[in-house]
């Protein structure tokens, strides 16, 4: 009887033990889930370059920023189904290549680096390379610090690019008078995705936790902000985000410098 029941309960075990690896494993088709946000993504950018070339740059600067919500939201998805695959991380990095490397180049081409002829077709051109060699070296590189970017990610850069257009549409602004500023910022843009300069990713953040009342506060007149000018807001984001890794870097190369003599 003893081992009757202890074959029994070795049954029941491995019974137990292979249904929860049959729950464990997500459905075959529940992959389709995250990669239909990233084909969205792929599809708003694509869009941007075709509205840019109709002159409907406004549309063509909300397009960037829905690929940016896909591009958000089909990680995340991925992560919360379990659904991870190298399938996935690639198609993912194609569809960041046109949604915030072409697209940007394209729209900002399209609006006003035509004016500059050659010399603005090869600001796009740097543009798309940059972007392409920071999506490549962030597919291979070791990842230790998640709380940090090594280089401005391509999605906050294409944000900027998207951001200048609308504002310019908005506000009625002559592209052919700031044809030349736009290059020079679009190179600067295009130069810190490439960088060593360390840009926050946010990942760290757990918003579940408690915050103090001064977030709170930050956090609505944020929210107010764009309310009062959405345009506006994501430039001077967009703007800030740029700055404030580079600023903190040049200040650390100055410490460092600081501090070697001495030692």
């Amino acid at each position: 009887m003893s081992s009757e029941h202890s074959n029994n309960d070795a049954d029941n075990t491995a019974n137990v033990k292979a249904k929860k690896a049959v729950r464990a494993k997500p459905a075959k088709g529940i992959y389709v889930l995250p990669n239909l946000f990233t084909t969205a993504g792929l599809f708003a950018g694509f869009y941007a370059i075709m509205q840019a070339r109709l002159g409907h740059f406004e549309a063509a600067s909300l397009a960037i920023y829905v690929a940016m919500v896909m591009d958000i939201l089909d990680g995340r998805l991925a992560r919360l189904t379990n659904t991870q695959s190298a399938f996935g991380s690639e198609y993912d990095s194609l569809s960041d290549m046109v949604s915030f490397g072409v697209a940007p180049a394209m729209v900002l081409f399209e609006f006003a680096l035509s004016e500059l002829g050659r010399f603005g077709s090869l600001v796009a051109f740097v543009y798309i390379a940059c972007a392409a060699l920071r999506l490549a070296r962030f597919n291979v590189a070791t990842v230790n610090d998640k709380s940090h970017f090594i280089g401005m990610p391509s999605p906050g850069a294409a944000a900027i690019m998207a951001s200048i257009v609308w504002v310019s549409v908005d506000y009625d602004i002559d592209p052919s008078g700031i044809s030349v500023p736009l290059a020079i910022l679009m190179l600067a843009t295009a130069l810190a995705m490439v960088s060593n300069v360390k840009f926050r990713s946010f990942k760290d953040v757990n918003f579940r936790d408690q915050m103090p009342f001064v977030g709170l506060i930050v956090g609505v007149m944020v929210v107010a902000l764009i309310y009062w000018d959405p345009p506006m807001a994501f430039l001077f984001c967009g703007l800030g985000y740029l700055l404030s890794g580079t600023i903190l870097y040049v200040v650390k190369k100055l410490r460092r410098q600081n501090k070697s003599p001495t030692e």
